[in-house]
């Protein structure tokens, strides 16, 4: 599998319940059907764009992140062309090799790792030097000499 984003610019016009069911289709429907999966979507909301897109001067931005294989993104882009709300999109590579079973693993190891650090107190997380007196001071006054010298 490879991993995909996908940036869409959809009308800054449409309403919030015109924007939900073109975005459930491609989480819920699209993406699943071809074999995919998603990682992550997040809605950046309305900003400026960079130049004149159909018109607009403003886009609401949607970022998907997901893993599939090439027809995902076909079909994404397919339904992207046909709809009318979708000013833009892109589609870029992310990971040409990528394992879903191994970010699932390393979010697991993640949130274990938070909750044992919960748990324990910071006293024992950070271990203390044990003779910190043996340690010599630095002289910050030699140090200032050298670099008026260089």
């Amino acid at each position: 599998m490879r991993r995909y984003e996908t940036i869409l610019i959809l009308d800054p016009d449409l309403s919030e319940e015109g924007r939900q069911p073109m975005l459930d289709r491609i989480v819920e429907a699209i993406i699943p059907e071809q074999g995919g999966e998603l990682i992550a979507s997040d809605e950046w909301g309305n900003r400026k764009l960079a130049y004149e897109i159909k018109k607009r001067t403003r886009g609401y931005y949607i970022y998907l992140d997901y893993c599939g294989t090439g027809s995902v993104v076909d079909e994404i882009e397919r339904f992207c062309r046909i709809e009318d709300g979708v000013l833009k999109y892109m589609t870029m590579v992310t990971d040409k090799d990528f394992d879903p079973n191994a970010l699932q693993a390393v979010e697991e190891a993640a949130e274990t790792e938070a909750t044992e650090d919960d748990d324990s107190p910071a006293a024992e997380a950070l271990p203390l030097a044990e003779d910190t007196a043996a340690q010599e001071p630095v002289d910050e006054s030699e140090t200032e000499t050298e670099k008026e010298n260089q």
